[in-house]
């Protein structure tokens, strides 16, 4: 495999998987239009509510920017929606060092057109996927399949980073798989209000997270190495979509607050947070 420190040696590709933070797309885009052709493709392969949700989306809101992940609308304006396959990344994984990430379970890549179409270029590129071994399902309502991963991460990511327990532990104790199912009941309404499908139950999905086992959730990684933390994307977006379609979320809003705290204090002080043994 080639690795490349400038996208301009690279070139213009067929696929650009874009697997960053979602923060960190707006810094990258001059080096990101680089790799882009006449007919590239750009998948999003980013957690939490992304920039492009309301593009191709129909309807009233068709076309908003979401301002909690897409600032001045900065993204939809650099990468050209005609671009773009949405994806949601299953596979739980850990980041070791820079360039060394462990793979803890899964290993399917969801892939949806915007508009729901099952189009030449998305049914070849999920053959792409297939044939290097990876599960990589085309879906017709890709958003709704974004929101069950999002359901887990809007309430689990943040309860992790504020008390470094595991999936396990949030899960295994009362009060804090209490405080997660708060958060996604709230999560569904919004959902709901926004046309989306909820294909699993609330505890099933819970269930699904208890099955990872004792993993440190992204977020929790980012707090313990000092990281700057996906906590717009995961969960303040949620808010600002709470707010658009006039759902009450208060919890959702608590845990956003004092998770919203904690990143600012580490970035002010330059910190990071780990448990270690006395």
């Amino acid at each position: 495999m080639r690795a490349v420190q400038d996208p301009a040696e690279a070139g213009p590709q067929d696929v650009v998987l874009l697997t960053t933070k979602a923060h960190q797309v707006r810094d990258l885009l001059p080096g990101l239009r680089k790799l882009f052709g006449p007919e590239t493709m750009v998948v999003t392969m980013i957690n939490g509510v992304p920039w492009w949700y309301f593009q191709r989306l129909g309807g009233a809101l068709d076309g908003r920017t979401l301002e909690s992940v897409d600032p001045g609308g900065a993204l939809a304006a650099g990468i050209e929606v005609e671009r773009i396959i949405g994806s949601i990344v299953y596979p739980a994984a850990e980041l070791v060092e820079p360039g060394v990430v462990r793979l803890v379970e899964g290993n399917r890549f969801t892939l949806g057109e915007l508009d729901g179409q099952r189009t030449p270029r998305i049914e070849a590129l999920a053959k792409s996927l297939m044939a290097a071994g990876f599960k990589a399902p085309v879906s017709r309502d890709i958003r709704s399949e974004l929101w069950v991963k999002l359901w887990g991460n809007l309430s689990f990511n943040p309860i992790s980073a504020l008390t470094h327990a595991t999936l396990e532990d949030i899960c295994r104790f009362p009060p804090s798989r209490d405080l997660a199912a708060r958060m996604m009941t709230e999560a569904k309404a919004v959902g709901e209000k926004l046309g989306v499908e909820f294909k699993v139950s609330l505890d099933q999905r819970i269930a699904g997270a208890e099955s990872v086992g004792a993993h440190k959730t992204s977020m929790l990684q980012d707090v313990e190495h000092g990281r700057a933390l996906e906590l717009e994307a995961l969960v303040g977006s949620v808010v600002e979509l709470a707010r658009i379609t006039d759902t009450p979320t208060p919890t959702i809003d608590a845990v956003y607050a004092t998770a919203a705290l904690l990143t600012r204090t580490l970035s002010l002080r330059g910190g990071r947070l780990e448990v270690q043994p006395a």
